[in-house]
């Protein structure tokens, strides 16, 4: 096994992987991580949630140049284009729009642009014969769990909201493919909630206009562009009263993308592991590791529930280990602290400008949980 990873970092070289949404959140961190195990990769990222700034600091801490490509992949022709250009080994499909709440108030923005997209993406893939996927799933697959923690035998498709029905809907669009085709093979990542930030502080969640998940804005009331936090329930039935979830740093996440990728070494047909930690904070315990982290005080009101939220998930991530051989090592302190660091070194985000049109403190929306 050793001596086999000595060779796959060599071989690595050789290989180019595709990262679509590679300038957001995830896929940048994993953009960095694959960089560090030796690959060549290729990002390709409409900007609608991202920005070009993540890829130039992704250059800064890998010391690459990467080739990046502003394409929508509702775009099949500009697409093609970008695989014309590349052999692609493996595509890490990380593109599309992600908050829960904001779901449920543009579904049809969501099913659009996340289901249709894939669709193109898979198309493409088959015409230049490109065969394997990692999918950025999400555990809002598995809806309102009925048994915790959440293992991949849990029954999925029980989804509480249209953001985890266009997870589960790519997830069957992507099983399908590898039931046609045997030489297609897939690997879907049904992750937790990520929290942090590259050590670096250099790139970090910067969600554009108003952040749909917990942390990012715990961090900006912290950093003074939100006046105070608002949690949404305290009547959940945890110890709390306020939702619990499984928080996964985002470098362990990205590691567990890598880990994905070796698999593919041997064709794996469709595979499905959960990333989280197993241990389950609830809004308030995040708020007081985040008050730790940053010394700073987190003033926030209790409001009405959110709609599609739940009350608990927390992952059983055993599977990952066993057959990955990935586990996640950072707690929630690591977490908060990487995050600290980002927000204070990017008051602003990516964007960072005190004119900033984001910048509004008397707005108070936030999430209370999360994907």
């Amino acid at each position: 096994m050793e001596a086999e990873d000595c060779n796959q970092r060599s071989d690595n070289s050789q290989k180019y992987i595709l990262v679509t949404g590679g300038a957001g959140y995830i896929g940048s961190h994993a953009t960095v991580e694959l960089f560090n195990e030796g690959y060549n990769v290729v990002v390709v990222d409409n900007l609608c949630n991202s920005s070009i700034e993540s890829v130039r600091r992704i250059e800064k801490i890998t010391g690459k140049d990467i080739p990046f490509y502003k394409v929508d992949i509702l775009e099949k022709h500009a697409l093609q284009g970008v695989f014309k250009k590349y052999k692609f080994f493996a595509v890490m499909h990380f593109a599309g729009l992600k908050a829960v709440g904001e779901s449920c108030l543009i579904p049809l923005a969501y099913y659009k642009n996340n289901i249709v997209g894939s669709l193109v993406l898979l198309e493409v893939m088959e015409e230049f014969a490109v065969t394997n996927i990692i999918f950025s799933s999400s555990a809002t697959v598995y809806g309102d769990p009925e048994i915790l923690p959440i293992s991949e035998s849990c029954p999925a498709g029980k989804c509480t909201n249209p953001y985890g029905w266009t997870k589960y809907m790519i997830e069957q669009i992507i099983r399908d493919v590898c039931v046609a085709n045997k030489k297609f093979n897939a690997i879907l990542l049904r992750y937790f909630n990520p929290v942090g930030s590259h050590k670096s502080g250099l790139i970090g969640e910067d969600p554009q206009g108003h952040p749909n998940n917990l942390t990012p804005f715990i961090a900006q009331v912290a950093v003074g562009r939100r006046s105070e936090l608002k949690v949404f329930g305290n009547d959940y039935d945890t110890h709390d009263g306020t939702g619990v979830r499984d928080y996964i740093h985002v470098v362990d996440l990205a590691a567990g993308h890598v880990a994905a990728l070796k698999a593919f070494r041997t064709n794996c047909g469709c595979k499905m592991y959960n990333l989280g930690t197993g241990i389950g904070y609830s809004v308030l315990d995040v708020v007081k590791a985040f008050e730790r982290a940053s010394k700073i005080k987190i003033p926030y009101s209790i409001v009405g529930r959110r709609e599609g939220d739940v009350a608990r998930m927390f992952a059983d991530p055993s599977l990952a280990f066993e057959e990955l051989h990935w586990k996640a090592t950072r707690d929630i302190d690591e977490m908060c602290e990487d995050l600290w660091r980002w927000q204070s070194m990017n008051p602003y985000g990516f964007n960072d400008n005190n004119n900033n049109n984001n910048n509004n403190n008397n707005n108070k929306l936030c999430c209370s949980n999360g994907i």
